[in-house]
């Protein structure tokens, strides 16, 4: 299956598709420490004997390093290659990690780089896009007879399952969904789900099998049912999911999205963007500029108090 991908402003999007539907995604924001990133950094912390430490980047970022050689003091320079680039919150976050490598400096490969066959394609063909943002946007996910509610956390995204069916009905139909949503969300690293509790052990097992067959294709370790209904997935993660970009920066991630609809838009005139104050403030003025390079049209920008935060309106407008 080929991969599309767009190469937006102030970020990377890919889809891939099987039988017309889109069933992965990829997003990249740019910037930053960025898997695959080899750079000389600073170690700045590390406990006597310990395999650990943390190094500080040019940039001011810092970052895990792992498999530290015993020589490595601190206030050494160290070449480094990120293997994980930080997953923030809010308020707190879990930092890059990093190991050392004797490898040239190179930046982060940009995300075509990092996919096997893909297609560069200016708009991807349907909507896909759209309708994968907006449920990462709000979390939901819907399914014949109940919903995915997704809660991502710097620790772990906790998954619930809710809906009007009976238990075991209910924690059957919800395994397709979540598979799905796992590869179009591209979440990794420790993912909980919260199932209905089913007391029947047997009840516990169909829904174990069923997720493994599901799940056959996705590299990954799961625990079993336990009798509260919870299971925990644990896959490989290299990055911050679409679902951890859309929920930690949310001003971010709307402004990216008001710069892909004014992408889009066709007729004559100027462009104009109406948004949250939040948002407008997240749109750096080089995106503006490349906005305005790749319309050939002139960009406007308007804040908007009394619209809520979200990707806000682009529209043309007479000039």
């Amino acid at each position: 299956m080929t991969w599309l991908v767009e190469q937006g402003i102030g970020e990377e999007r890919a889809l891939q598709y099987r039988n017309g539907r889109a069933v992965s995604a990829r997003l990249r924001w740019p910037g930053g420490l960025e898997a695959g990133l080899v750079a000389d950094a600073v170690l700045v912390e590390r406990a006597k004997g310990a395999f650990r430490g943390r190094a500080r980047f040019s940039g001011g970022e810092d970052a895990l390093v792992d498999r530290l050689p015993p020589d490595a003091s601190e206030g050494a320079p160290l070449g480094l290659e990120v293997t994980r680039a930080a997953v923030t919150e809010r308020k707190r976050g879990k930092l890059a990690q990093a190991r050392p490598t004797d490898a040239d400096p190179r930046p982060a490969p940009t995300l075509a780089e990092t996919l096997p066959d893909f297609s560069v394609v200016r708009r991807f063909p349907d909507g896909a896009w759209d309708e994968l943002w907006s449920e990462a946007w709000e979390g939901d996910v819907t399914f014949p007879g109940g919903a995915l509610q997704f809660a991502p956390t710097a620790a772990m995204t906790l998954i619930d399952v809710d809906g009007p069916l009976a238990a075991r009905a209910l924690a059957l139909a919800a395994v397709p969904a979540l598979a799905a949503s796992l590869t179009r969300f591209d979440l990794g690293g420790s993912i909980g789900v919260d199932f209905p509790t089913l007391a029947a052990r047997e009840d516990r097992k169909a829904v174990d099998a069923l997720l493994g067959q599901a799940l056959s294709g996705w590299a990954h370790e799961r625990t079993a049912m336990n009798g509260f209904g919870f299971v925990q997935l644990v896959a490989r993660q290299t990055g911050p999911s679409l679902l951890h970009r859309l929920a930690f920066d949310r001003a971010g991630a709307a402004a990216r999205k008001l710069l892909r609809d004014a992408e889009g838009l066709a007729g004559a005139g100027a462009v104009l963007l109406a948004a949250h104050p939040a948002v407008v403030a997240a749109l750096l003025p080089e995106w503006l500029t490349e906005l305005a390079q790749r319309t050939g049209r002139e960009v406007r920008v308007q804040p908007a108090a009394d619209v809520a935060l979200g990707p806000g309106h682009a529209q043309m407008v007479p000039r």
